[in-house]
């Protein structure tokens, strides 16, 4: 009889016309009030969190920014200058009290060779600003209707990062890593359409200039029955980057470098042939290269990485934070080992990495090479120290992998 009589002590609904009714002590609640109370507490939390997030964002001035890089990222003094101004000026604009003049962001294209720390470059200033961070690649990016990954899977990434937070999400990073594989096939405009060059770089303009757009929140293709979330893209920071192969031939035709004749370059024009052609790109490249005008236009800011060098290369292996020899270090200590390694053979393992142009990323695989006998061998051995000199380097490296460095090349 008296389950009957029980009701929901907030809408007065009886049992038999609820889904769920839940029992507490002196009073009784339904699903459907759960889902109000659950909204109410969600948009109180909203407000909440949309005040803390001014004090969220660490920000210092351009010259604290490059101190910060300058422990992780070695070289790259131009793009780690250009970078900390538009990162400054950005989240500035964002603290910013509501003015007549509205600050547009500025979003940022760099343009090197792999390995040359683009990524890492994106990744430094994120860990420092305490902001979420999307590292995507522009390859999987199709046009919508087609095989592959839409645009909106940009910001669904960026979500996953905040942890489905909107608003933090709403002021966090997005790298675009490869985007110089999305460039047209060919300068004239195709009578076919090019879903995964061109049509991807159309169908960025939105998200590049600020609009709000309707994310699937788990990733995936759209359709009707999903729920969407609405992200603003205005105060998300975009960072595109590229290798862009090849383009140092659009700027060399355009530096009038290949000519002879009555037509060659004026006495007053030399440019430096040695100097890296990249510290010479203008936008009118990038468009020759195969990027629209218009994607050009929504990333103002231009900068180039430059190519790795010994010296560059030498600083790479013990200086920053998180160097790799700094990195082998602990990883023997784990084991109670004291590992140290002579500065020749740490001269001979960049010496190859040059040799063979593997860059940054090559000098962890040249380490691999010499350090793992060792590491398979010591632990358990109840030897305390390992050191490596150039001899045991040489040995090691002039194995079978050397070899297949050389055929990789």
């Amino acid at each position: 009889m008296e389950n009957k009589e029980l009701t929901c002590s907030f809408c007065g609904k009886k049992k038999d016309d609820t889904n769920l009714l839940i029992a507490g002590l002196d009073a009784h609640i339904c699903d459907r009030c759960i889902e109000q109370a659950n909204g109410i507490i969600v948009e109180e939390s909203t407000h909440k969190v949309v005040e803390a997030n001014k004090d969220d964002i660490s920000l210092g001035n351009p010259k604290q920014i490059k101190l910060f890089l300058d422990d992780y990222v070695i070289g790259q003094d131009y793009t780690k200058k250009v970078m900390s101004v538009a990162v400054y000026n950005h989240y500035k604009r964002l603290l910013q009290s509501k003015s007549d003049v509205e600050i547009q962001k500025s979003n940022v294209l760099m343009v090197g060779e792999t390995g040359t720390g683009k990524t890492l470059i994106a990744k430094t200033i994120a860990k420092m600003l305490n902001v979420p961070l999307a590292i995507v690649d522009a390859t999987v990016l199709t046009e919508a209707g087609y095989v592959g990954e839409d645009v909106e899977s940009i910001l669904t990434r960026l979500l996953q990062g905040a942890d489905y937070d909107q608003s933090k999400a709403e002021k966090g990073i997005v790298f675009i890593d490869e985007i110089d594989k999305i460039a047209r096939k060919s300068d004239n405009p195709s009578i076919t359409r090019d879903v995964s060059g061109e049509g991807v770089q159309q169908a960025l303009l939105k998200l590049l200039e600020g609009t709000v757009v309707n994310v699937p929140p788990k990733g995936g293709r759209k359709h009707p029955d999903q729920k969407f979330i609405e992200i603003n893209t205005e105060h998300i920071l975009f960072v595109a980057g590229g290798a862009f192969d090849g383009i140092e031939k659009h700027i060399s035709k355009r530096l009038n470098m290949q000519s002879v004749g009555y037509s060659a370059a004026k006495e007053g024009d030399h440019y430096d042939a040695s100097n890296n052609l990249l510290s010479y790109l203008v936008p009118s490249d990038l468009k020759a290269f195969g990027l629209i005008p218009e994607i050009i236009g929504r990333l103002p800011v231009l900068t180039h990485m430059d190519s790795l060098d010994e010296k560059t290369l030498r600083a790479i292996l013990t200086e920053p934070k998180n160097a790799i020899i700094k990195q082998y270090v602990a990883l023997f200590a784990l084991d109670e080992i004291d590992f140290s390694i002579s500065d020749g053979a740490l001269d001979f393992i960049v010496e190859k990495a040059v040799e063979y142009k593997l860059g940054a990323r090559g000098l962890r695989s040249l380490c691999e090479a010499v350090l793992t006998d060792a590491m398979f061998e010591l632990p358990g051995s109840g030897e305390k120290q390992f050191r490596v000199s150039k001899t045991y380097a040489v040995n090691k490296l002039n194995k079978s992998k050397l070899q297949a460095l050389k055929a990789v090349s």
